[in-house]
């Protein structure tokens, strides 16, 4: 059953600080929605380092190739994001689309095209019309602020029923950063990413690269471990922007394995994870978060495809809601549990797959908790 707002959702959207660089405006171009903003800007300072990670799907849609492309150049100066048309399956069209914009808003801003990066959500397969879009561009550039967090994140809103962002402040070396991320998603939720758009944005001076090697570790924890429709869509996008401004850079910084930057890996952990959480609570119809703990498994490759497998099984879901004749909460399907397991098994790789070494537990969520296993 569908909910005017997700009973899940959290109280209210968080207080999200300023991030030092970042400005945001939104817009209403009329793509799909009335009297609601569906163009999104951010606008971002010379120099900011750039960093995405993308569906898997083979049908990408245009600004999915658009930003793998432009993510080679490592900066950026703005992202534009439209909600309404997904601009997916739309061959030159689409293509010419994204080019148009890019074009437009460089003009805007003064820089290069390749650093305007751009998402976009929505109807599949019918043509964006990049006029709305580029009509509104140097009107946001002007007006962009830095205190507009939960506009933007109700500017990126298709399905969902509420708004999403997270935060987080850490230091790092001798300056105290802020992390913000906004998100939306609510169907086609699958690993791999899904219908999903998430934004983050740190005043950290971080190199594209290092940032590259962090952000893809957080998805792997956290919006790679959430499902819940098991369909994997053509638009995932998730670009980490850090603008520098806080200063301080660490010297002869080489890997993301540096000490120095464990606190601030543990902050970016939790914005994702929050974010991918309230994605999977916005689940079109969702009336209960379940995570599952995989242990004893052969190594967590094992351990997130058995967990994913069990969360993936209509038998599972269809039981999870479900009542005893007196309205008591049914016990846990542990039978199609062992099912799932055993199917699970007998795709592995290893033909000495320890399930009888292998223990699942489903709990509701209570807090956000990173993937275990």
């Amino acid at each position: 059953m569908a909910h005017p707002v997700s009973p899940l959702a959290p109280a209210s959207f968080p207080e999200m600080p300023p991030v030092a660089g970042v400005k945001l405006a939104a817009a209403e171009t009329g793509i799909r929605y009335k009297n609601r903003p569906d163009v999104l800007m951010a606008v971002l300072p010379a120099g900011t380092s750039v960093a995405g990670c993308f569906t898997t799907s083979k049908s990408r849609s245009a600004p999915v190739d658009w930003c793998v492309s432009a993510l080679r150049g490592g900066k950026a100066r703005a992202v534009v994001i439209n909600a309404g048309n997904a601009n997916a399956f739309t061959g030159k069209a689409g293509t010419a689309t994204v080019r148009a914009v890019a074009k437009t808003a460089a003009k805007a801003l003064g820089c290069k095209p390749t650093e305007v990066f751009q998402a976009s959500t929505g109807v599949i397969g019918e043509p964006l019309n990049p006029v709305p879009i580029t009509g509104a561009l140097e009107y946001l550039a002007t007006r962009a602020a830095e205190d507009q967090w939960s506009m933007a994140a109700r500017a990126i809103m298709t399905t969902d029923t509420f708004p999403k962002g997270a935060t987080a402040q850490v230091k790092l070396g001798r300056a105290t950063v802020t992390i913000n991320g906004i998100a939306k998603g609510s169907g086609m939720i699958a690993p791999d990413m899904a219908t999903m758009l998430a934004f983050v944005f740190t005043d950290a001076a971080l190199p594209p690269r290092i940032l590259q090697q962090l952000l893809a570790r957080s998805v792997r924890k956290s919006f790679n471990c959430v499902t819940v429709d098991g369909d994997t869509s053509t638009s995932d996008t998730l670009l980490a922007f850090a603008t520098g401004a806080a200063g301080s850079p660490l010297e002869k910084l080489k890997s993301a394995d540096d000490k120095r930057l464990a606190a601030f890996a543990k902050a970016l952990d939790a914005v994702c994870l929050n974010l991918a959480l309230q994605v999977a609570k916005d689940g079109e119809g969702a009336e209960k978060l379940i995570e599952i703990a995989i242990t004893g498994a052969e190594n967590d490759r094992a351990a997130h495809r058995i967990a994913m497998s069990i969360a993936n099984s209509p038998l599972v879901k269809t039981q999870l809601p479900a009542k005893t004749r007196t309205g008591a909460a049914s016990s846990w399907p542990w039978a199609r549990l062992a099912k799932r397991l055993s199917a699970t098994s007998c795709e592995s790789e290893s033909a000495a797959s320890p399930l009888r070494r292998t223990a699942c537990a489903m709990l509701p969520i209570k807090k956000p908790r990173l993937c275990r296993t």
